[in-house]
């Protein structure tokens, strides 16, 4: 299925009458060029579950090109990812997979 699709209905199952009017998805461009993707957790299932920090591109100078990175973790009761250009759908399939495994 697809990440976007999946992100969708992960969405809609938060959806209470209240967590929607506070809380939500954030998906916008960066200026490096890359994406920046953040989604609110607290009043989900994901609250307080643990998430193993991801990343590569950034720390690893020469072995990617500047666009190939990621950093996905989370802190401050959002699951923050940032990634280059076209990196969206990666970083996608890492939340849903990690949402699917701690549910």
């Amino acid at each position: 299925m697809d990440s976007l699709v999946q992100l969708q209905k992960w969405y809609l199952s938060q959806c209470n009458d209240d967590w929607e009017h506070g809380y939500g998805v954030r998906i916008e461009t960066l200026d490096n060029p890359g994406w920046s993707f953040d989604i609110d957790l607290v009043g989900t299932s994901l609250e307080g579950k643990h998430f193993e920090i991801t990343h590569y591109g950034m720390f690893e100078a020469a072995e990617t090109s500047g666009d190939e990175w990621i950093i996905c973790k989370v802190e401050g009761g959002k699951f923050a990812a940032r990634g280059g250009p076209l990196k969206l759908d990666e970083m996608l399939t890492i939340f849903l997979r990690w949402a699917d495994a701690a549910a």
